[in-house]
């Protein structure tokens, strides 16, 4: 691939792409947009249309949110991350910063075809998301919970595919959830974060009966969501102990990595639980896509 490209496409991020894709699935599910009784006729409908319009307005908002990260950490990472398609020349700082600011734009004009509630959700994602870039992720407290209300932001626009809101408190999951995958990532460079790796543990655990609580108080899916919240367990809990027992940088980035992709099954849990247990499996789909663009691309 060209050089050039090929930094355009580090820049984005590929990887997480499709994690923003599952936060939107699973909050048109909690909005209760999909059922067991979907017809063929669904995939030429106007609500498929809809789904469609906000899956890619968040993968654009997360590809321009990545994108502008970059370009505001310019000069941390000409000293820690050099190889990066900023400061190692690839993509200059002025294209990069246009890159990401257009980038923003299309995920809010592709909000603005589902509805006005829609719209003023992804601009006030899309504003969370330069607060995070330029100030908030310099503080240890409101940096994970920046990072945190974006997704909780990202996941709500999800459940504004019927024009209305509903379980908006359901939010504040992803908040609480990326808020500990932020924790973990403050020694990706330097390593030594025991502390926050345990309060990231606790977190977890915190997101994990939070989430099968509700589906045993809210639905009749508490089978089906223990399936799939087993699976997420294993996955995030499983490189958070290997970084805690050997706390280097690069344990921690592969702590950091699973949190990251894991969002997939936990959105496919939550899914599943408010729609059909088939549904999940299709969120579930995009984990793979993750893996193996992860290959590729690197994540954090």
């Amino acid at each position: 691939m060209n050089p050039k490209l090929l930094g355009y496409a580090r820049l984005a991020r590929p990887a997480n792409l499709p994690t923003a894709a599952a936060d939107i699935l699973a909050g048109v599910a909690i909005a209760g947009a999909i059922s067991n009784s979907m017809q063929t006729e669904f995939l030429g409908s106007p609500l498929f249309f809809d789904i469609l319009c906000l899956v890619f307005s968040s993968v654009f908002l997360y590809a321009g949110g990545v994108i502008l990260n970059d370009v505001f950490d310019y000069k941390i990472d000409l000293i820690e991350r050099p190889e990066r398609p900023i400061p190692n020349g690839t993509i200059s700082l002025k294209s990069a910063t246009v890159y990401g600011g257009v980038a923003l734009i299309i995920g809010i004009l592709l909000s603005f075809l589902v509805s006005i509630l829609s719209f003023i959700i992804a601009t006030a994602l899309a504003l969370a998301i330069l607060l995070y870039d330029a100030i908030a992720k310099k503080h240890d407290f409101f940096g994970p919970l920046s990072m945190g209300l974006c997704r909780g932001l990202n996941i709500i626009l999800g459940m504004s595919v019927l024009g209305s809101l509903t379980y908006l408190w359901l939010a504040i999951i992803p908040v609480v959830y990326i808020f500990a995958i932020t924790l973990i990532s403050r020694g990706e460079v330097h390593g030594k974060n025991k502390n926050h790796i345990v309060l990231a543990g606790v977190l977890y655990a915190s997101v994990i009966v939070a989430v099968l609580a509700i589906a045993y108080f809210y639905t009749d899916s508490v089978l089906t969501t223990l399936l799939y919240l087993t699976v997420f367990g294993y996955l995030v809990f499983r490189p958070l102990f290997k970084a805690y027992s050997e706390n280097s940088p690069e344990n921690i980035k592969k702590a950091v990595m699973a949190g990251v992709l894991s969002l997939i099954v936990l959105d496919a849990a939550m899914g599943a639980t408010f729609s059909v247990w088939w549904y999940g499996l299709l969120i579930l789909a995009l984990l793979p896509i993750s893996i193996g663009l992860s290959k590729l691309f690197a994540v954090t």
